[in-house]
């Protein structure tokens, strides 16, 4: 999971890479993009949740046909679901992206990204889907080569079609978002093949796909918390980006660089996390709930290990990270700035993640969603608000606020882990 994660953090940093050549206008624009974005993801994310959860559960039991069953629903909800946003982001991309305060410039420039990202909505929904399935038997390799394969091919592309090298027409913004959703669709029919081949635990038949409509309403219930729970995480990010978008494109396109480089080293943590949630469905499933706990702790220290190393260089070396991207004397400075005061927060980032994937690995999606709503609405925020445009930080007020944000949520959610509710929890 953590060379998984880690192939996905590259393709992020070099995809950026390249877009960073375009100017801080295409940089905006998939900064903007992907913000809106985020709101499909929380539903990827929450329905990855609820199938990760059911198909652990189903494995620990050692009944993978019901493992199967989970999954051929988990399949069909994904792409009913990103049927409806792929049309309307493909119908609305403009106004979207006027929603989130881009200039003119950024939306001419933009739009047919935009447009070609939400398009391949149902690419993104599939790859989180059914990697969520493999997670959840156990099959981490198998996600692994998935995202290497569609990364690669992504990353490949990538400069070709932006730049028109060879006999590839020169795109612009737009091929970066056309290189990726060729990459992400690849990912699919290799993940299909998988399933349906005998490759995985989890083996598909085709006289399973489908409707179940009791299992798919107990998939729809626990995916509903996992939903809103990344959807207030979304909200908050949408608004962090909406107020640094007051301080101009430069401001935006430094916090989206800042960002995609972060996530280079967040996303490996992910991957410790998700194994922790996979363990933690497991061993509930065998009726091992100590052993459950056990591997959530050991999860945390490791991450906090790795995080804590990962903090210290980019603090130390922030300016010239940020200078590899891009030369720009404006976003440089702000970029360099998001990079250090988020990084003060990463040994809590460390444990908080882990925890809260604990928790979802145990089908309590629940207790992250309270902990997100009290630290990411009732407290990011207004403290962003209150640090950029009262304290007079400007950008710098968002970057600390998240870094203060994000150590509560590692705080809570340690306090209400040591609580044991969620070994209780039935999937």
């Amino acid at each position: 999971m953590v060379l998984e994660m880690t192939m996905e953090s590259l393709f992020a940093v070099v995809d950026m890479f390249w877009v960073a050549h375009l100017g801080s206008d295409a940089v905006a624009t998939v900064g903007l993009t992907e913000s809106v974005l985020t709101l499909l993801f929380a539903v990827a994310m929450g329905l990855s949740v609820a199938t990760t959860a059911m198909v652990a559960r189903r494995i620990g039991e050692k009944n993978p046909k019901a493992a199967a069953e989970v999954a051929t629903q988990s399949v069909l909800l994904g792409l009913i679901v990103a049927g409806a946003s792929g049309i309307a982001g493909g119908i609305f991309a403009p106004q979207l992206l006027h929603v989130m305060g881009a200039s003119d410039s950024i939306v001419r420039t933009g739009s047919g990204y935009t447009r070609v990202i939400y398009g391949g909505s149902s690419s993104v929904m599939l790859l989180f889907l059914i990697n969520a399935v493999f997670r959840g038997a156990g099959d981490a390799a198998l996600a692994m080569r998935v995202l290497w394969i569609a990364n690669l091919i992504n990353i490949l592309l990538n400069p070709l079609l932006i730049f028109g090298l060879g006999p590839f027409p020169k795109l612009g913004v737009l091929g970066s978002g056309v290189g990726t959703t060729i990459g992400r669709s690849c990912g699919v029919l290799l993940q299909l093949w998988m399933l349906t081949a005998g490759k995985s635990r989890v083996i598909v038949r085709a006289h399973q796909f489908r409707l179940q409509p009791e299992l798919m309403l107990r998939l729809i219930r626990l995916s509903l918390g996992g939903m809103f729970q990344y959807f207030v995480g979304v909200a908050s990010w949408i608004g962090l980006v909406r107020m640094a978008a007051a301080f101009g494109s430069v401001a935006v396109a430094g916090y989206t660089l800042a960002i995609r480089i972060i996530i280079f080293a967040i996303l490996p943590s992910w991957g410790m996390a998700n194994a922790a949630a996979t363990l933690v469905g497991q061993n509930l499933g065998a009726r091992k709930p100590d052993r459950a706990e056990k591997s959530v702790w050991r999860a945390g220290f490791y991450n906090m290990v790795f995080l804590a190393l990962v903090a210290v260089t980019f603090v130390a070396f922030a300016v010239p990270l940020v200078s590899v991207f891009t030369k720009d004397a404006g976003v440089v400075p702000v970029a360099a700035s998001a990079l250090r005061l988020i990084s003060y927060g990463y040994v809590f980032y460390a444990w908080g993640m882990v925890i809260v994937q604990a928790f979802n690995g145990a089908g309590d999606t629940y207790t992250p969603t309270v902990i997100n709503i009290i630290c990411h609405w009732a407290w990011q925020i207004p403290l962003a608000w209150f640090l950029s445009f009262r304290a007079n930080l400007g950008p710098n007020g968002v970057f600390l606020a998240i870094a203060i944000a994000e150590s509560s949520v590692a705080v809570l959610a340690i306090l209400a882990f040591r609580r044991g509710k969620w070994k209780e929890q039935i999937v």
